[in-house]
C-alpha cells in the first residue's frame, strides 16, 4: 500500500520527476507517464535527455546544475519558455496553443549532511492561463487598433496621424534622416453631394475614396481621415517632388470613375496640398498648416488639382 506522501506524488494533477547528478530519472509520477506515454518502469534509471532528445539540453542542464551548486530553488514560467516537454493538451485548438504550456519548479533534495543529492522537478499545466492571456492580448491589440481607426472609412484617425507626424519629426531630429512630406486632400463640393444624394451616399463616397487611395500607397505611408471630407497622407523619406507625384496619382485614382451609391453614379474630385517638412518648419502644426495653405491654393485655382507649398507661398502644380 502506498504511503500518503507516495499517493499524493503519484496522483496529483501535476508532473513530478526527480533527477540525480547524471540526469538519470529517479522518480516519474503518473502525470508524467500519462502525458509522455512513458511508464515509470521505462523511465526510471534512464538519462532524461536520452528519453527526450528534443529537450533544450544546454539550457535545462544549466538550470538543474544551478540547484546542485547553489542548493536553492529555481523556477521558470511558460512566459519565459513556453514548454520543455511536447505534451498535448485537451483545450480547443482555436486557443492558438500548440503544446501544453508549462511552469517548472526545481527543488533541491538534500541528504542528512545537507548536500543536494537530487533535484525534484514539478511541472504545472499553465495552458489555461496562456490561452486566457493570449486572448486578452489579442483583444487589447484589437481595441488599440480600433481606437486608432476612423469608424466610417476604416483608415487611421486624426489622433493617430498626429502621433505619427510627431514620430517622423523625432526620427529626423535624431538621425538627420531624409525628410517626410504631408499631403492634405479635400473632396470638392462635398456639401453638394450630401445635399443632392443624401448623407448615406456621402458616407459611401468617403468610404470609396479611402479604398481608392490605399492601393497606391507604400508600406511605410500613413493615410488617415483628418475630419469631415478631408484626408491626410504622411509620406516618410519623401521629398516635395516625390510627394507631388504621389498626390497626382491619388487625385487621378479618386476622380477616374464615378462612385456608385444605390442607383446613383456620383462624380467626385479632390483638391490636394503638399508640403515637405524642412526648414523653417519645426513642428507638426507648421507642416500641416503649410499643406493646408497649398490645399487652399488648389481650391482657389479651380479645384481638382495639386498645389505645392514652396517657401512662404503656394505654387500651383
Amino acid at each position: 500500500m502506498l504511503s500518503p506522501a507516495d499517493f499524493i506524488v503519484s496522483e496529483i494533477n501535476a508532473g513530478i520527476f526527480m533527477l540525480d547528478r547524471e540526469y538519470r530519472v529517479l522518480l516519474w509520477n503518473r502525470f508524467m507517464a500519462h502525458h509522455s506515454g512513458l511508464e515509470s518502469e521505462a523511465a526510471i534509471g534512464r538519462n532524461l535527455f536520452e528519453l527526450f532528445p528534443e529537450l533544450p539540453q544546454k539550457w535545462l542542464v544549466k538550470k538543474i546544475d544551478s540547484v546542485f551548486v547553489l542548493k536553492n530553488f529555481a523556477f521558470t514560467s511558460w512566459e519565459q519558455r513556453p514548454y520543455l516537454f511536447r505534451f498535448q493538451h485537451n483545450r480547443p485548438i482555436t486557443g492558438g496553443i500548440d503544446y501544453m504550456r508549462q511552469n517548472f519548479t526545481f527543488m533541491p533534495m538534500r541528504d542528512e549532511s545537507g548536500e543536494v543529492e537530487a533535484v525534484v522537478v514539478t511541472l504545472l499545466d499553465a495552458t489555461d492561463s496562456a490561452i486566457y492571456q493570449t486572448m486578452m492580448q489579442g483583444a487589447m491589440q484589437k481595441l488599440e487598433e480600433s481606437s486608432n481607426r476612423d469608424g466610417l472609412t476604416g483608415v487611421f484617425n486624426r489622433r493617430y496621424i498626429d502621433a505619427r507626424i510627431f514620430d517622423e519629426i523625432q526620427r529626423i531630429q535624431r538621425y538627420q534622416a531624409v525628410p517626410f512630406s504631408v499631403v492634405l486632400l479635400d473632396l470638392d463640393h462635398f456639401k453638394r453631394i450630401n445635399d443632392t444624394y443624401g448623407h448615406l451616399a456621402g458616407d459611401e463616397v468617403l468610404r470609396e475614396v479611402a479604398r481608392r487611395v490605399q492601393p497606391g500607397l507604400r508600406e511605410p505611408d500613413v493615410f488617415g481621415r483628418y475630419g469631415g471630407e478631408e484626408f491626410i497622407l504622411i509620406l516618410p523619406q519623401t521629398d516635395i517632388e516625390g510627394a507631388r507625384a504621389a498626390a497626382e496619382r491619388i487625385r487621378f485614382a479618386i476622380g477616374s470613375e464615378t462612385i456608385v451609391s444605390g442607383d446613383e453614379h456620383i462624380a467626385v474630385t479632390a483638391s490636394l496640398g503638399v508640403a515637405e517638412f524642412a526648414p523653417p518648419f519645426a513642428t507638426a502644426a507648421e507642416v500641416t498648416q503649410a499643406a493646408d495653405e497649398a490645399l487652399y491654393q488648389s481650391k482657389h485655382a479651380g479645384r481638382n488639382r495639386v498645389s505645392v507649398y514652396v517657401a512662404q507661398q503656394s505654387k500651383v502644380g
